[in-house]
């Protein structure tokens, strides 16, 4: 069993007892060790193996370390299935939609007998939800928006919830009997920010069937759908599926871009091998004899011209090998025709992180701990945004605490000395009318103000428009934080005319923001490319609520990489001294 698997338990058993009414701080227990077990970058199930003592880790008192060990024993979880005899388990994935949290599901499931998504959407349109005290009828109409958004990504993972499973597999793997190569290909490759499967290819010379039986003996597997001498596949406990195709060396590279896709790139890259005579499939590239009809050929007929790697499929229509990320058929075959491929953004290419959050408002660490985090990544600076007075569920900052912070900011860089930069920054909230959530002196005398959209996300798009703009053309806004305000899987983007916000951002030198929380990954790709063509500044933040936070990074720079971006459109990538320039040029 996985960590996700794991925490996902945990959550939903956490879910079902606040729906239960039990008691707060059992629930907060729940809680506290899911967050640690996300967190986690070791296998709990190696940490058992070894020996160690799970209470060591924060958040997981003695009661939580049974749990894990029963999970991985049992794969199953007694309290849990105690619950689930007085609350039943489907109450859980209401709590998933914006707007329905486990005390309105109690509500729902006590009052209206609710038990699941469907039966959510019937008593709304019986018109009953809306009669109950505490909901109404925009109440109900925001649950609506909410369904329909969860089922367009029923079946659809995270990448960083994949993450593990792709880790896992590739480990296992490893020791297959007779494999030369592994790579994940798909969405995954391409990095999407979303993934319905995963497509696994193994390079592998004579008899594929022990490669086979090995993956469908993987131990997260809970069923297999197919097993033979090319092809396997397997379902895992997370419900996320999994192809496995056996490649011959000769054919893999043309395998990996076919299988890697997206459909619209290959129909374009054969479509040029056609020109040229050859027939570009998962096999290889083949020349047509003269004369012969290519449909009446089977797959692997005619002349090998290339196939055993993907630069050998690209140099047969006259490409430069083109990077996973751009394969979308959007342009990238023009560039690479023209040499104007971008040198993509990476990881190591950041200085910074100037979206974070500290115990200030609802972050879990210090801002001494967050700016040591940020030394040992190797950044040079880092900003603390913590929330504004609106923000008050979380403690949100007044102008007077804001002057507090600023000692205890300067207390920690005198603690962390030179090894990194803090910058004193904040995340003010972008109220109905436009207008900021902080008085212009307090902005003035911050280094970084992130602006962002937190309250009356059901504002029309002409509306919310304007309220945007108006905040980016203030003067004292840098960035404009989540742009968008999607949660994937769980809330759709606001009503907001992008193109004319982007416009807005460029004139003013606003930065937009690429918020690398998995959940977010805010703007998407299309905007980001927009971005780039206008020449707006982008800055990939992780909008960090704990250490481990800071690490997902990579997913927000892989957003930037689909949109296209080099090193030189993002912001944050640029040295200390040059990004204090753009700061206080601006002001």
């Amino acid at each position: 069993m996985e960590n996700l698997d794991i925490a996902r338990i945990l959550e939903e058993t956490a879910d079902l007892l606040e729906i239960q009414g039990a008691n707060p701080f059992r629930i907060r227990a729940y809680r506290n060790a899911v967050r640690t077990v996300e967190g986690l970058t070791r296998s709990l199930q190696d940490m058992v193996a070894g020996g160690e003592d799970l209470t060591a880790l924060q958040g997981v008192g003695k009661e939580m370390d049974a749990h894990i060990r029963e999970l991985l024993q049992t794969g199953q979880l007694s309290t849990l299935n105690a619950v689930t005899e007085e609350v039943p388990r489907t109450l859980a994935e209401l709590t998933r939609l914006d707007g329905v949290g486990p005390k309105k599901a109690k509500k729902l499931y006590d009052e209206l007998g609710v038990e699941s998504v469907e039966g959510l959407e019937a008593e709304i349109e019986k018109g009953r939800v809306q009669e109950l005290k505490g909901f109404g009828a925009r109440s109900a109409e925001k649950m609506l928006r909410s369904i329909e958004d969860h089922r367009k990504q029923v079946g659809r993972f995270l990448r960083a919830e994949a993450e593990p499973y792709v880790e896992s597999l590739l480990k296992w793997m490893e020791e297959a009997p007779g494999v030369e190569r592994l790579e994940v290909a798909g969405s995954w490759r391409r990095r999407k920010e979303t993934i319905g499967d995963l497509d696994l290819l193994a390079a592998c010379p004579g008899d594929g069937t022990p490669a086979v039986e090995h993956f469908t003996a993987f131990e997260g597997a809970v069923r297999v759908e197919a097993s033979g001498s090319t092809k396997g596949n397997i379902v895992l406990r997370s419900g996320l599926s999994v192809d496995l195709r056996v490649i011959p060396p000769e054919s893999f590279g043309a395998a990996l871009h076919y299988f890697t896709g997206s459909k619209e790139h290959n129909v374009h890259i054969r479509t040029l091998g056609v020109k040229r005579g050859l027939r570009i499939n998962e096999w290889g590239v083949f020349a047509v004899p003269e004369g012969v009809d290519p449909d009446t050929l089977k797959k692997d007929e005619g002349r090998r011209v290339g196939g055993a790697t993907e630069e050998e499929v690209f140099a047969t229509v006259d490409l430069p090998w083109i990077p996973p990320e751009l394969r979308e058929d959007r342009g990238e075959i023009a560039a690479a025709r023209e040499g104007a491929l971008p040198r993509l953004v990476e990881v190591d290419d950041l200085r910074g992180d100037l979206h974070m959050h500290s115990t200030w408002t609802d972050g879990q660490a210090s801002i001494l701990d967050m700016a040591r985090a940020c030394a040992e990544r190797g950044y040079a600076y880092m900003a603390i945004t913590d929330h504004s007075q609106a923000v008050t569920m979380v403690g949100g900052l007044t102008p007077e605490r804001v002057r507090a912070q600023w000692k205890e900011i300067a207390a920690a860089q005198d603690e962390v000395g030179e090894d990194v930069r803090i910058l004193r920054g904040q995340e003010v909230d972008i109220l109905k009318d436009g207008t900021l959530d902080q008085p212009d002196d307090i902005l003035a005398e911050l280094d970084v103000v992130v602006a962002s959209v937190h309250s009356f996300m059901d504002l029309d798009r002409e509306a919310m428009t304007e309220r945007v703009i108006r905040a980016v053309s203030h003067g004292g806004v840098d960035i404009l934080g989540h742009p968008t305000g999607r949660l994937l899987g769980r809330r759709e983007p606001y009503a907001l005319d992008v193109e004319a916000v982007l416009e807005a951002c460029r004139e003013h030198d606003v930065a937009v923001e690429i918020n690398a929380h998995p959940r977010r990954l805010d703007l998407n790709d299309r905007y980001v490319f927009r971005a780039r063509e206008l020449g707006v500044k982008v800055v990939i933040d992780t909008d960090a609520h704990r250490v481990l936070g800071l690490d997902v990074m990579r997913f927000g720079v892989d957003q930037a990489r689909r949109g296209w971006l080099e090193a030189t459109d993002v912001l944050n990538t640029r040295p200390l001294d040059e990004l204090l320039s753009w700061l206080r040029g601006r002001r």
